[in-house]
Protein backbone atom coordinates (compact mmCIF):
# COMPACT_ATOMS: atom_id res chain seq x y z
CA UNK A 1 0.00 0.00 0.00
CA UNK A 2 1.02 3.26 -0.85
CA UNK A 3 2.08 5.60 1.83
CA UNK A 4 3.18 9.19 2.11
CA UNK A 5 3.67 11.81 4.80
CA UNK A 6 3.20 15.71 3.52
CA UNK A 7 3.67 18.74 4.92
CA UNK A 8 2.12 21.66 2.81
CA UNK A 9 3.12 24.91 3.86
CA UNK A 10 2.12 28.80 2.63
CA UNK A 11 0.43 31.67 4.22
CA UNK A 12 -3.20 32.35 4.25
CA UNK A 13 -5.34 32.69 0.52
CA UNK A 14 -2.68 30.98 -1.07
CA UNK A 15 -5.01 27.47 -1.12
CA UNK A 16 -3.21 25.47 1.09
CA UNK A 17 -6.35 24.07 2.31
CA UNK A 18 -8.00 24.02 -1.06
CA UNK A 19 -4.77 21.43 -2.45
CA UNK A 20 -4.54 19.48 0.74
CA UNK A 21 -8.31 18.93 0.30
CA UNK A 22 -7.53 17.88 -3.43
CA UNK A 23 -4.87 15.78 -2.59
CA UNK A 24 -6.93 13.81 0.07
CA UNK A 25 -9.83 13.26 -2.50
CA UNK A 26 -7.34 12.44 -4.89
CA UNK A 27 -6.33 9.53 -2.83
CA UNK A 28 -9.71 8.80 -1.58
CA UNK A 29 -10.45 8.39 -5.30
CA UNK A 30 -7.51 5.97 -5.50
CA UNK A 31 -8.46 3.86 -2.70
CA UNK A 32 -7.01 5.11 -0.07
CA UNK A 33 -6.79 5.95 3.19
CA UNK A 34 -6.25 9.70 4.18
CA UNK A 35 -5.88 11.86 7.11
CA UNK A 36 -5.48 15.41 7.31
CA UNK A 37 -5.10 18.37 9.66
CA UNK A 38 -4.53 22.39 9.43
CA UNK A 39 -2.90 24.63 11.53
CA UNK A 40 -3.47 28.45 10.60
CA UNK A 41 -2.87 31.48 12.58
CA UNK A 42 -3.92 34.87 11.85
CA UNK A 43 -3.95 33.13 8.31
CA UNK A 44 -6.58 36.46 7.36
CA UNK A 45 -3.65 38.62 7.85
CA UNK A 46 -1.03 36.75 6.24
CA UNK A 47 0.06 33.85 8.48
CA UNK A 48 1.21 30.77 8.43
CA UNK A 49 -0.73 28.34 7.48
CA UNK A 50 0.33 24.54 7.15
CA UNK A 51 -1.37 21.07 6.79
CA UNK A 52 -0.57 18.11 7.64
CA UNK A 53 -1.58 14.69 4.97
CA UNK A 54 -1.04 11.25 5.12
CA UNK A 55 -2.05 8.82 2.75
CA UNK A 56 -2.01 5.49 3.93
CA UNK A 57 -2.34 3.37 6.88
CA UNK A 58 -1.77 5.86 9.81
CA UNK A 59 -3.65 6.55 13.12
CA UNK A 60 -3.11 10.09 13.69
CA UNK A 61 -3.09 13.11 10.78
CA UNK A 62 0.06 15.11 12.58
CA UNK A 63 3.34 14.38 10.93
CA UNK A 64 6.60 14.18 13.25
CA UNK A 65 9.67 16.12 12.47
CA UNK A 66 11.77 14.31 10.77
CA UNK A 67 9.28 12.17 9.13
CA UNK A 68 7.77 13.84 6.25
CA UNK A 69 8.50 12.51 3.13
CA UNK A 70 7.89 16.09 1.52
CA UNK A 71 7.54 19.51 1.82
CA UNK A 72 5.10 21.64 -0.72
CA UNK A 73 6.16 25.00 0.78
CA UNK A 74 3.96 28.07 -1.24
CA UNK A 75 6.12 30.73 0.17
CA UNK A 76 9.63 30.69 -0.31
CA UNK A 77 10.26 31.14 3.28
CA UNK A 78 8.47 28.86 5.00
CA UNK A 79 11.47 26.25 3.64
CA UNK A 80 13.67 26.53 6.51
CA UNK A 81 10.78 27.21 9.10
CA UNK A 82 9.04 23.76 8.12
CA UNK A 83 12.43 21.92 7.08
CA UNK A 84 12.57 19.99 9.98
CA UNK A 85 9.40 17.79 8.93
CA UNK A 86 11.55 16.07 6.40
CA UNK A 87 13.12 12.94 6.69
CA UNK A 88 16.57 12.97 6.11
CA UNK A 89 15.98 11.83 2.10
CA UNK A 90 12.77 14.11 1.76
CA UNK A 91 11.96 16.16 -1.21
CA UNK A 92 10.53 19.94 -1.81
CA UNK A 93 8.56 21.13 -4.10
CA UNK A 94 8.83 25.15 -3.80
CA UNK A 95 7.83 28.67 -4.77
CA UNK A 96 11.18 30.29 -6.47
CA UNK A 97 13.46 31.67 -4.19
CA UNK A 98 13.42 28.31 -1.61
CA UNK A 99 15.86 26.46 -1.90
CA UNK A 100 17.81 23.93 0.39
CA UNK A 101 20.79 22.29 0.27
CA UNK A 102 20.34 19.41 2.39
CA UNK A 103 17.16 17.50 0.49
CA UNK A 104 16.05 17.44 -3.00
CA UNK A 105 14.69 20.98 -4.18
CA UNK A 106 12.43 21.52 -6.77
CA UNK A 107 11.67 25.27 -7.24
CA UNK A 108 9.47 26.89 -9.65
CA UNK A 109 9.23 30.61 -9.94
CA UNK A 110 5.45 30.12 -9.71
CA UNK A 111 4.24 33.76 -8.87
CA UNK A 112 5.52 34.92 -12.05
CA UNK A 113 4.06 32.01 -14.57
CA UNK A 114 0.34 32.52 -12.25
CA UNK A 115 0.78 36.50 -13.34
CA UNK A 116 1.77 35.16 -17.04
CA UNK A 117 -1.61 33.20 -17.00
CA UNK A 118 -3.78 35.80 -16.04
CA UNK A 119 -4.64 33.67 -12.81
CA UNK A 120 -2.45 35.25 -10.06
CA UNK A 121 -4.30 32.93 -7.30
CA UNK A 122 -3.06 29.91 -9.06
CA UNK A 123 0.15 29.72 -7.71
CA UNK A 124 -0.56 26.64 -5.17
CA UNK A 125 -1.71 24.31 -8.31
CA UNK A 126 1.64 25.43 -10.24
CA UNK A 127 3.76 24.65 -7.07
CA UNK A 128 1.56 21.33 -6.84
CA UNK A 129 2.17 20.66 -10.38
CA UNK A 130 5.83 21.12 -9.48
CA UNK A 131 5.16 18.68 -7.07
CA UNK A 132 3.75 16.21 -9.34
CA UNK A 133 6.85 16.36 -11.90
CA UNK A 134 9.43 15.25 -8.99
CA UNK A 135 7.09 11.84 -9.38
CA UNK A 136 7.72 11.53 -5.89
CA UNK A 137 3.84 12.52 -5.10
CA UNK A 138 1.63 9.46 -4.25
CA UNK A 139 -0.50 10.46 -7.35
CA UNK A 140 -0.17 10.98 -10.87
CA UNK A 141 -0.92 14.32 -12.96
CA UNK A 142 -3.92 12.12 -14.42
CA UNK A 143 -5.25 11.51 -11.41
CA UNK A 144 -4.96 15.01 -9.72
CA UNK A 145 -6.53 15.88 -13.29
CA UNK A 146 -9.46 13.78 -12.43
CA UNK A 147 -9.92 15.41 -8.71
CA UNK A 148 -10.12 18.95 -10.30
CA UNK A 149 -12.43 17.89 -12.82
CA UNK A 150 -14.67 17.03 -9.77
CA UNK A 151 -14.41 19.40 -7.48
CA UNK A 152 -14.44 22.04 -10.46
CA UNK A 153 -17.14 20.59 -12.66
CA UNK A 154 -19.62 23.97 -12.21
CA UNK A 155 -17.13 26.38 -12.51
CA UNK A 156 -15.94 25.84 -16.04
CA UNK A 157 -13.77 28.67 -16.08
CA UNK A 158 -12.43 28.40 -12.85
CA UNK A 159 -11.68 24.44 -13.78
CA UNK A 160 -9.99 25.41 -17.00
CA UNK A 161 -7.98 28.32 -15.07
CA UNK A 162 -6.61 25.41 -12.53
CA UNK A 163 -5.92 22.57 -15.25
CA UNK A 164 -3.69 25.66 -16.97
CA UNK A 165 -1.93 26.33 -14.05
CA UNK A 166 -1.07 22.50 -12.84
CA UNK A 167 -0.08 22.06 -16.46
CA UNK A 168 2.14 25.11 -16.25
CA UNK A 169 3.50 23.87 -12.89
CA UNK A 170 3.96 20.40 -14.32
CA UNK A 171 5.45 21.48 -17.58
CA UNK A 172 8.00 23.45 -16.14
CA UNK A 173 10.46 20.90 -14.90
Amino acid sequence: MISQQLIISGVGGQGILFITRLLAETAIAMGLPVLTSETHGMAQRGGIVISHLKVGDFSSPLVRPGQADGLIALKPGNVPLHRPFLRPDGWIAANAGASDSLAEAATIDADAIALRLGNPQAVNLIVLGRALATGRLFCTIDELDRAIRRKLHAKPAVLEGALAALGAGSGAA
